[in-house]
């Protein structure tokens, strides 16, 4: 049962140094027609499914860089197509700045009632450092519109260990970004990806990172401060008062289906992983031929759905519950994954408490190596 889905709006006005995400500049790209094509794949995917959605979760690129007609087509053929249930979390990602006061309307009017703005930094030189266009102003700015529209289920991206980015000076914004009192927030360290500016960058030795000390001192301050107001750890990056966890991601974490909607995004339908044609041209291209604009399928085994419950499940900080585990696969998981999981916890990164697996507090500086372990080794026993 499918009651989630993805949409990607792959336009932006300004790339980030960091960011790897299917996207394109917006200046002189079809973006009306861009809308048409996606409304149109929205129906072809749903056109059997008559399921609720109880997640909606709308990215980029960026949504928001769509002026106030086009956000109107979009979020109108969205609302037409797609069966909402009432109690529905519905994610626009925003970028401080562009949302105006005339879109955030939009969004209030077709059912949108959640925020996500990529803040990333309240440091203005660092913000023009990595590539971003608004500035702190501009966080204050749109947050108070849109609080004064009606959004009370605000999120906040925060990214640390940035170039020339000092422990201090992300005490400062994590400071300014509590200030704000919200339900929900993010907080990721940089990841160089390949084909980005960064990465260029890197590759010439002129991208001064923080060293893993300082960026493993940054991940406690990030984990402390959430504490210290109240907000409760719910995966290991992302922090919420109670009932403000995102309802989409968890969607993710609990290796759930979803719909992906748009150029390059990734769907999870009855069993299959599917990714779509990236090239804006190439998939309005395949849409207007009234074919699905799908590039790759992949049937997921039944080994790899339990590798997938195990590193996707262990970014939660509850785990992986043991019984749900065992009777969504039939298998018992502590007999499957025995040698991970007893090289894990002799490592100190992984603990069984209440029926869960779950990262120690050590274990979260070192997720990716927990997560690693789980792949490759059902197939071979």
């Amino acid at each position: 049962m499918t009651t989630a889905a993805y949409i990607h709006i792959p336009f932006c006005h300004h790339i980030c140094h960091y960011c790897d995400f299917n996207k394109v500049f917006m200046k002189n790209q079809p973006v009306d027609l861009y809308i048409e094509r996606l409304l149109e794949e929205i129906r072809m995917r749903t056109n059997t499914n008559q399921q609720p959605l109880t997640s909606i979760f709308v990215g980029g690129g960026t949504p928001t860089a769509l002026d106030h007609v086009q956000l109107e087509q979009l979020c109108k053929g969205i609302a037409e197509i797609l069966p909402f249930s009432s109690t529905i979390e519905y994610t626009f990602e925003a970028n401080p700045g562009d949302l105006s006061p005339e879109k955030i309307q939009v969004l209030r009017k077709y059912g949108v009632n959640r925020l996500s703005f990529g803040v990333q930094s309240f440091n203005d030189e660092l913000l023009q450092k990595i590539g971003r266009n608004h500035r702190g102003s501009d966080v204050y700015r749109s947050i108070t519109d849109a609080q004064q529209a009606g959004f009370s289920n605000i999120s906040i991206d925060l990214i640390y260990a940035l170039p020339t980015q000092t422990l201090t000076d992300f005490e400062e914004t994590l400071d300014k970004a509590l200030d704000l009192d919200l339900p929900h927030y993010s907080g990721y360290s940089l990841i160089v990806e390949p084909k980005t500016v960064f990465y260029n960058l890197l590759r010439k030795g002129k991208l001064p990172l923080p060293g893993e000390e300082t960026e493993a001192g940054m991940y406690e301050l990030l984990m402390k401060k959430m504490k210290e107001r109240g907000l409760n750890q719910y995966e290991i990056s992302n922090f919420s008062k109670k009932g403000f966890e995102s309802r989409h991601n968890i969607v993710y974490w609990n290796n759930d289906e979803y719909f992906g909607f748009g150029a390059g995004a990734h769907g999870y339908v009855n069993g299959i992983r599917y990714s779509n044609i990236g090239p804006v041209s190439k998939y309005m291209e395949a849409v207007s031929d009234m074919h699905l604009p799908t590039m790759n399928e992949h049937s997921v085994p039944a080994f790899e759905k339990m590798e997938e419950e195990m590193f996707l499940g262990l970014r939660k900080t509850k785990g992986v519950s043991i019984s749900k585990f065992n009777k969504r696969y039939n298998e018992d998981l502590e007999d499957r994954f025995k040698e991970a999981i007893r090289d894990a916890q002799s490592k100190g990164l992984l603990k069984k408490e209440n029926n869960h697996l779950m990262l120690t507090h050590n274990g979260k500086f070192l997720g990716n190596e927990v997560f690693q372990s789980f792949i490759g080794i059902i197939e071979t026993n």
